[in-house]
């Protein structure tokens, strides 16, 4: 995925404020602010730190993305590229997706042991990144949905931060002006220094899920074209068995899904039962039986895959 160092620009500085009830104000700069003062504020950069310039990342660089938040918070995190390409990449369906954010914690994405990675992509140029908190959950599906169990990332339905900013706001017209705010952190991707300049902006990079060792690229891509992700495989051993953590059977079973499938499996039958999904892939004519069971406590997981 892209990059983002931010320029962060708390959500608050800057904002008009306004009576209650005041619609959300269209931003060049913001995409989408609240005009009304709130005590609810979030932060979002990326791991080269919060600066006073706009940072510059190259192809292949890899980013993680932070927030965090005052008040206890859903987060929602969009990017939108400078041909307006829009993603959502927050939630997911990886096992740090889930985007309720604690008080005064950050989190960052990718967190420590996520299978996969954040991989600048073009088009070159500025991009954005918009971070919305809400005390409430939002309701997307006229934004961004899962186009199925498979997807681990949501497919965005608009273009362009006009669009984008549109829509928003008509999500968080109906909440109480107090009760969401949005910040904004930029990045700029840019050829690297030895490569001339392309004389055409390059169209959005296609999603590929590579991985490291194989070069397999995951079919259909597993998110929206302007983000890059590179999902690390799964041992490659006949019988394999662990113990996770995770937030929810279907999530720890949609991780390890999508690594067989970045190493070119295809699912082709699934079941649960219970506290226990199985599902069957198929690669020619190599097969992997994956099982995934909730244990004694509520978030452990055993995970077992079979090779034949």
């Amino acid at each position: 995925m892209r990059s983002f160092l931010p320029v962060v620009t708390p959500l608050l500085g800057a904002l008009a404020l306004g009576s209650a009830g005041a619609a959300p104000v269209l931003s060049a700069q913001s995409i989408i602010v609240n005009p009304v003062q709130t005590n609810l504020a979030v932060r979002v950069w990326t791991d080269r730190g919060s600066g006073t310039q706009t940072p510059t990342y190259h192809p292949g660089e890899r980013i993680r993305l932070s927030v965090s938040v005052n008040r206890d918070a859903y987060v929602y995190l969009f990017n939108v590229d400078p041909q307006g390409q829009v993603d959502l990449v927050l939630p997911n369906r990886f096992q740090s997706g889930a985007n309720f954010v604690k008080a005064n914690t950050t989190r960052t994405f990718p967190a420590a042991g996520d299978p996969f990675t954040f991989d600048i992509a073009a088009p070159y140029g500025l991009n954005k990144v918009l971070a919305l908190a809400s005390l409430t959950p939002l309701n997307l599906e006229q934004i961004a949905t899962f186009k199925s169990q498979q997807a681990s990332f949501a497919t965005v339905n608009v273009q362009g931060q006009q669009q984008l900013a549109q829509a928003l706001s008509i999500v968080v017209t109906p909440l109480p002006p107090e009760s969401w705010v949005s910040a904004t952190a930029f990045y700029t991707v840019a050829p690297r220094p030895a490569q001339a300049a392309p004389l055409q902006t390059p169209p959005p990079a296609s999603v590929t899920a590579t991985p490291p060792s194989r070069g397999t690229p995951i079919q259909p891509p597993q998110t929206a074209q302007a983000l890059s992700i590179t999902v690390q495989p799964l041992a490659d051993v006949r019988d394999w068995k662990a113990t996770v953590q995770g937030r929810s059977l279907q999530a720890v079973y949609d991780e390890y899904a999508a690594r067989l499938r970045a190493e070119g499996f295809t699912q082709v039958s699934s079941r649960q039962t219970g506290n226990h999904i199985r599902g069957e892939f198929r690669k020619g004519s190599a097969r992997v039986t994956l099982e995934v069971k909730q244990k004694g406590k509520k978030a452990d997981y055993e995970v077992k895959v079979e090779r034949r």
